[in-house]
């Protein structure tokens, strides 16, 4: 079962239950399947809804092999996804948005707080 505080996403492909990640190591694998363009520049492409099939295919495999599945690209790529193409993409956006949507707050006194700052006196 997905850990959404970890950017975990559940996605049904080829018929098989998967629990998918973009780890540190997954992004770094895309960065270099990108020729080294750093994480920005990656997510302001997807941003853009510049996703063809290649692209679902390395985000796929990267999130798949984030979770310590041994599956290749051109595994990811010969598999199915309910809704087709559209279903692939559904799988991508939400990766991509657990990866890089800030956190929802929790606790609705901590809402609006400022994240990571020490409290007044250092402690």
């Amino acid at each position: 079962m997905a850990n959404r505080h970890r950017g975990e996403i559940d996605a049904e492909l080829g018929g098989q239950n998967y629990t998918l990640c973009l780890t540190l190591g997954a992004l770094a694998e895309l960065e270099s399947a990108y020729g080294d363009e750093d994480l920005i520049a990656i997510a302001e492409r997807f941003e853009k809804g510049r996703i063809g099939a290649t692209d679902a295919i390395r985000v796929i495999g990267a999130g798949l092999r984030g979770t310590g599945n041994a599956i290749s690209n051109d595994e990811v790529a010969a598999m199915t996804a309910d809704g087709g193409a559209a279903g692939f993409l559904a799988i991508v956006a939400r990766l991509l948005t657990a990866t890089f949507a800030p956190p929802e707050e929790t606790q609705a006194g901590n809402a609006g707080a400022p994240r990571g700052k020490a409290s007044p006196g250092g402690a």
